[in-house]
Parts: structure tokens; sequence; C-alpha cells
């Protein structure tokens, strides 16, 4: 496989080094936050820059891509994006303050956070990230335990469900509508329903990928969703 370049990969060590893991601890996790990052930093990394290097092979140089719900995970894609292909990219995430930590720690890099929803940004993109983000138990709780297997028949709320799964299509339809075609969609495995559903309600044909890749904090494997017309 072919590998980044030396300063690439040495960006990417200096933004990890960089982060305040005490701070973002309490972002991530309600509780043990510190033992969170001690166990997820290396991984995170490692995995993070695995995951770019694949998506460099897919992706042309000079494009756009927009990153809904950008975090720590994303930075190796980030980087290799803008560094080794001279990629523009729009990474939004709507907590401020890990936007804060994350930009302190990539002050000098050719892009930046914004805390901003993803459906704002401007213009088209050839590539939208989408990871993780239509399943998200803390803000969709029903919806992420029902596609996980964990819904509880007795608790489970088919109203909170039904408003959840609006406000997930919605958020799907304002990120892929800013979607170039020929185009290209990351995601994780459990929300290519979202994207495929996308797809076929506007006849815009597609392919799934069969391979996909592992992912350091949430578990959830990504793979690639081509979108070809």
């Amino acid at each position: 496989m072919k590998q980044l370049h030396p300063a690439t990969s040495q960006a990417i060590a200096r933004i990890f080094d960089r982060l305040d893991y005490a701070s973002l601890g309490p972002i991530y996790c309600d509780e043990g936050g510190e033992a969170f990052w001690e166990e997820r930093r290396g991984p995170c990394q490692e995995l993070g820059t695995r995951l770019a290097l694949v998506l460099l092979g897919r992706l042309a140089p000079k494009g756009r891509s927009l990153f809904v719900g950008a975090g720590v995970a994303e930075i190796p894609v980030l980087v290799g994006e803008t560094m080794e292909l001279q990629r523009e990219v729009v990474a939004c995430n709507l907590r401020a303050p890990e936007v804060a930590l994350l930009n302190q720690a990539c002050t000098g890099m050719p892009f930046s956070f914004t805390a901003q929803d993803a459906r704002a940004a401007m213009g088209e993109f050839d590539h939208v990230w989408m990871v993780s983000v239509l399943n998200d138990p803390e803000c969709f709780p029903e919806l992420s335990a029902l596609s996980s297997g964990r819904a509880n028949p007795v608790t489970f709320d088919p109203s909170a469900f039904t408003r959840e799964r609006a406000a997930v299509a919605a958020l799907a339809a304002g990120c892929l509508d800013k979607l170039a075609r020929p185009g290209l969609v990351t995601t994780s495995v459990e929300e290519i329903p979202w994207v495929t559903d996308w797809c076929d309600q506007r006849g815009v044909p597609y392919m799934v990928e069969d391979e996909d890749y592992p992912t350091a904090l949430v578990g959830d494997p990504v793979c690639f969703i081509r979108l070809t017309g």
C-alpha cells in the first residue's frame, strides 16, 4: 500500500501530541474520559491514518470534501486530504468546546474545524464524510437502539423514534444534496440504508463497496458508497 509522505505523517503525529485529552475526556465520555483516551489515542491515530491512505486512492486532487460531525477520529483523513491532494475540506462539528480544542491542536494546518451545521456549508462537494452521525446514540437514542439491535420492546418509544427518523432523514438529505455526481460518500456500515434510501428516492445510481474498514472510537466499520450518475 502507498505510504503517506513523511511530512504528512509527522503532521498527524504532532496534532495528536498537541491534543488536550484531559479536556476532551468529558466531551467524549460521561465518566472515565482519561482512561478512554489513554486506551484509544494510539488506535485512533493508527486506524485513522490507514483509512486516510485508503481514501486518498479514491479521491481526486483539488476537490472538496464535506465532513459531518468531524472530531478527533477524522484528523488523519483531514490532514491527508489537504496535504497529499491539496483538497479543500469543510469540517463541521456542532460541539463548540470540542471545535476550540481541535483547532488549537491543528494550528498551522491548511484546514480548521467549524461549529456549524453541515447543511449550512456552501457550494458543492465531490465527497461527503458522514460517519457515526446518523446513528448517534446521544442525539438519536431510540433510532440508534433500534438500528443496532439494542431496542428494548418494553421501553421503546415509537413516537420519539418517528421524530428522530424524520430528523435524521432531513440531516442526511441536507448534506447529500450538496454532493456532486459522480461522487463519494464515506459512512459507517450501520448508516448505509440512509444513503441508499436518499439515492433511491432521487433515482441516483450507486455502488456500495464490499470491503469495510475498522474504526477506533465507535467500533462501527467504515465503508464507501460511490454515486455514479
